[in-house]
């Protein structure tokens, strides 16, 4: 019997960009021949739901709006209906002339969200036509999604759907009730488009992906749909949603709509349930919740290990519209901005986290516990033969920190092969990342990093188990920037045991950090307890009281908590996320910390000074002998002359170095120079012998002296600023 997968991800995810669960799993389907279809369901429905006849749909609904402004919206719905094919397209990058007739203001409708326009004037003041018109489009379809929201279905949400549903699912009561109610309008379109699939498909095993809880509800109304008119395809659901929510589950409630519901890789399981399908293998599962006896059942009885990441294929992104994907620019963090605009492959550098400490994270499940880097051309192999198919080179490595190492050599593997590509990921501020490897993260390709900061507090870090200082911070954001790399920062507030004062000291942190310009983007989140991190675990040492102890039946990972100090950490929010929102667009530094704030705060105890000075702090100039040493400069014009003094004369050579920006010369002696020549040549990115600072230091010292006088010269100086790196 062969086995037919159809893969999906359930609205709503990003708008910009394919999700990449289910293309991680068709590239490894196809790694054992079997075949599989995927589809991105938000994508597909957002795409019906913004079109002429959708929006004819629409306005045809008997709710009435109760709002002036969705009466307006309403009232101008012929405008909306005329726009609305022109404006997705141009959003699709097909259209770019409309941006023109968009940017006069005068072509889209306008409702409530063009009100903030005036304020951010300032903000686009240096933004191009293209980027102005994509905000306005954004904001024009924010107003339709407003008109949605009162006079259709409460739920939706563009990257998010019934999200609320997701997130308070400590019980499934409240999803399994609104199941049993009559589809909304936005499920009536999903279900066509699902429809449809499903007839010319034909699959016999239906694989649901749900990264996250606004794709909570859709999952399960794709599933009772499925179970309704094929019941006798078998359904699985996985992804992040259940791999950290579900891990306690019992409630057989879900076995109405599931058959199974794989947690952490799902390689193996997914291989499993088919070789099961089949009859290879007789109930041999892996990580697998099932119905037995009518009783929910977890079976991890495979002995079968899990895939290597070697072994998992390159993912697949075959079947889903990848020329039909929109990009928004929702809002003007930098960050935020580069998530929701343009088209990334999603690939992953190494599988888990090698820090692996933090104790606000999830480190006792395996997606992070397990860490297992992949080898760097496998990686450039992959980044290949996914430009080649999905003929866009831009990559978002989705790791939960990428390893500075791993960084260096796939840095080193793409500028080797000479191939163009965009690239960005999230990282550790560490101190590994040095102002030379930063300039060789940029020279492949790297446009950007996002880091946890966390708390800007020192005392706080190392109770988080960091492994960094706010000081090593401001180093690393600095080389960073420095190299043309834009830095993000994740902030957090309301850690457990953080007092006022250090709330407001790391404020003042990070308003330094903006004005001194080695952070670009950043973004405040409150602390959230959860069950497999440090904090969830072992409550007590940190100083925080379980507010709830008893399990529910079905979604069990944020937990309700009472912080020892009795900070209302709440109180804090619009004033940090405020103030980090003018820093962003660098302004309001001479802010007296108060003014964010409608409630007295304590003075800041950081000196105004502090991050200035450690960025000023005196550099060693020892050298490991074990650095490497690599040249991507290209091959110098050479030429000879005599330089005379007192009576004597001596060769000397004159080299002239072209980079992309600009030309510069170096003068050296004779014998110097012509080393330099030759070495210049090994240095370089071409072969993948990559030489040490001891062996650079040997040749040299076989014909020539004192090799440190002349590394610290300041020809060679001159070459450490264009592409002399010591790694």
């Amino acid at each position: 019997m062969t086995t037919k997968l159809f893969l999906i991800t359930p609205p709503f995810t990003q708008l910009n960009t394919p999700y990449p669960a289910t293309a991680y799993i068709k590239g490894f389907l196809n790694t054992k021949n079997m075949e599989s279809v995927q589809a991105d369901l938000g994508i597909e429905v957002i795409l019906e739901l913004f079109s002429k006849k959708g929006l004819e749909n629409l306005f045809q609904s008997n709710n009435q709006p109760t709002t002036d402004n969705c009466k307006r919206i309403l009232a101008l719905q012929d405008e909306y209906i005329k726009t609305i094919d022109s404006v997705i397209a141009f959003l699709q990058g097909k259209n770019p002339t409309l941006a023109l007739q968009i940017c006069q203001e005068d072509y889209l409708p306008e409702a409530s969200r063009f009100s903030q326009l005036e304020e951010l004037d300032w903000a686009f003041g240096s933004m191009g036509t293209q980027d102005k018109a994509k905000h306005l489009a954004t904001l024009y379809l924010e107003d339709i999604s407003d008109f949605i929201v009162e006079c259709v279905d409460e739920n939706f949400g563009f990257s998010r759907y019934a999200e609320r549903l997701g997130r308070s699912a400590n019980s499934f009561d409240e999803i399994y009730e609104a199941l049993q109610k009559e589809p909304t309008y936005i499920d009536e379109i999903l279900i066509s488009i699902l429809k449809k699939k499903m007839e010319i498909i034909q699959p016999t095993l239906f694989l649901i992906s749900v990264p996250f809880p606004g794709n909570l509800y859709s999952a399960f109304r794709c599933a009772q749909w499925v179970k309704k008119h094929y019941p006798n395809i078998k359904i699985a659901m996985g992804g992040g949603f259940p791999n950290t929510e579900l891990r306690s589950l019992s409630d057989k409630r879900v076995f109405e709509f599931f058959d199974y519901i794989t947690l952490d890789d799902g390689e193996l399981p997914i291989q499993l349930l088919i070789e099961n399908e089949q009859g290879v293998i007789d109930k041999e599962y892996k990580r697998t919740f099932l119905l037995e006896n009518g009783k929910v059942v977890y079976k991890n009885n495979s002995l079968k290990m899990d895939y290597k990441q070697s072994q998992v294929g390159t993912p697949d992104y075959s079947d889903l519209l990848l020329d039909k994907y929109i990009s928004v620019i929702e809002i003007v963090n930098p960050m935020h901005r580069m998530w929701s605009d343009g088209r990334w492959n999603k690939l992953t550098m190494a599988h888990g986290c090698y820090w692996g400490k933090c104790t606000f994270c999830d480190i006792s499940l395996d997606y992070i516990k397990i860490y297992e880097p992949v080898a760097a051309n496998l990686i450039v192999d992959r980044i290949q033969e996914l430009s080649e198919k999905t003929g866009q080179n831009g990559f978002h490595f989705v790791d939960e920190a990428a390893p500075p190492a791993l960084m260096r050599e796939v840095a080193l593997e793409i500028l080797r092969r000479k191939i163009s590509v965009t690239w960005w990921t999230n990282i550790r501020f560490e101190k590994s990342f040095t102002k030379d490897l930063c300039l060789l993260l940029k020279a492949s390709g790297c446009i950007a990093v996002s880091g946890g900061l966390e708390v800007a507090s020192d005392r706080l870090l190392k109770l988080i188990d960091k492994g960094v200082t706010v000081e090593q911070v401001a180093k690393v954001t600095r080389n960073f920037t420095e190299a043309g790399v834009m830095v993000h920062a994740y902030l957090m507030y309301g850690y457990p045991t953080q007092t006022i004062q250090e709330t407001i000291d790391s404020l003042e942190m990070v308003r330094q950090l903006f004005e001194i310009g080695v952070l670009q983007s950043g973004f405040w989140h409150q602390f959230a307890m959860t069950a497999h991190s440090p904090v969830g675990m072992y409550p007590d040492q940190f100083g925080v009281l379980k507010e709830t102890e008893n399990i529910g039946s079905f979604a069990n990972n944020d937990i309700n908590y009472s912080d020892k100090t009795g900070i209302n950490h709440n109180q804090f929010s619009f004033g940090l996320k405020k103030s980090l929102f003018n820093f962003m667009h660098g302004i309001c530094f001479d802010y007296p910390l108060q003014d964010w704030f409608e409630f007295k705060i304590p003075k800041t105890k950081i000196p105004e000074d502090f991050i200035f000075k450690a960025l000023h702090e005196e550099v060693e100039f020892n050298v490991k002998p074990t650095a490497k040493i690599v040249w991507l400069g290209g091959k110098p014009i050479v030429a000879y002359f005599t330089k005379s003094k007192k009576g004597s004369s001596w060769e000397m050579m004159r080299l002239t170095f072209h980079d992309k920006k600009e030309s510069f010369t170096i003068q050296v002696d004779k014998l110097e120079g012509e080393w330099l020549v030759e070495m210049l040549q090994k240095l370089a990115i071409k072969t993948s012998k990559i030489y040490s600072f001891e062996e650079v230091k040997l040749d040299f010292e076989t014909s020539l002296e004192d090799f440190e006088l002349f590394w610290h010269s300041k020809p060679i100086n001159s070459l450490r600023n264009f592409g002399l790196l010591l790694l």
